[in-house]
């Protein structure tokens, strides 16, 4: 229905390694401040559960689909009556995978997603997707991603030409000295790019991403939701904590603004 509004939550936090239980007490805690605000949508970053940096302990640390921590992950969802999309490494077909959970407010699995597109040593760590993937839920048509993903504009735009409302994603974009000061890739830079993404394919994005140490790495967070016009209308800057926005996957308003950005039919595929 036109102008039927959802608040969408970015939940950025600082995932301890290898500390499954207090992460959860920590999701639990960002999961009801968002839904105390109202939000129906909690997003969580990569491999929020477990930590990143844990190759090492992979074996471990991995689980299936409904493995204890997914149940508990579908337990938070219902006891606050939210959707809440979060990053895990998840155990299947005898692989291990940088994956995304997607979970309904009555705590059903509504989806898991595979990371598709493998960072650096990622790719000894992990398995790769091969399915993007668009979920019906009952705020809309929700597109998966995770991190290193939302570097390819094409497979984001594959999301939304799949039919995606909102595109999600949960990240973990890290930056070191020679990373920050020689190269300038920082917060400013990774919400730039959620920013052009959204903008380029008119289509709302709300990216979540981790903060802290971890390895000698820093997390620059950054986690924001994005307007079609490429607009910040709520970011969680560089601290823990929940920023949320009210987002119409249908409107007036969004009517104008995609008459003007006709980007998407602007394209010349036969010219490149």
């Amino acid at each position: 229905m036109k102008n039927d509004q959802h608040r969408i939550a970015v939940a950025q936090m600082h995932p301890v390694p290898d500390d499954v239980e207090g992460n959860l007490g920590k999701i639990e805690r960002h999961v009801a401040t968002a839904a105390e605000g109202g939000a129906a949508l909690v997003i969580f970053p990569e491999t929020a559960t477990t930590g990143y940096f844990i190759a090492d302990r992979l074996a471990r640390l991995a689980e299936p689909a409904d493995g204890p921590t997914a149940t508990a992950l579908g337990a938070i969802a219902r006891r606050h009556a939210a959707h809440l999309a979060i990053g895990v490494p998840l155990a299947a077909d005898d692989r291990v995978f940088d994956a995304q959970l997607l979970f309904g407010p009555d705590g059903a699995l509504l989806a898991t997603y595979r990371k598709a597109h493998l960072f650096a040593a990622e790719r000894d760590w992990y398995a790769a997707g091969d399915s993007p993937m668009v979920v019906e839920t009952a705020l809309g048509r929700i597109g998966m991603s995770v991190c290193y993903d939302l570097i390819f504009p094409e497979y984001i735009r594959k999301l939304v030409d799949l039919g995606a409302d909102l595109v999600i994603n949960s990240t973990n974009w890290i930056t070191d000295d020679f990373q920050r000061q020689t190269w300038g890739w920082d917060r400013t830079m990774v919400e730039a790019l959620a920013r052009t993404r959204a903008l380029e394919n008119g289509v709302w994005l709300a990216m979540t991403g981790s903060v802290g140490p971890e390895a000698g790495f820093d997390s620059v967070g950054g986690s924001c939701v994005v307007a079609p016009s490429g607009k910040i209308v709520a970011s969680a800057g560089t601290s823990e904590g929940v920023a949320a926005a009210d987002v119409a996957f249908e409107s007036e308003e969004l009517d104008r603004w995609r008459a003007i950005a006709t980007y998407r039919a602007d394209r010349r595929p036969d010219l490149y």
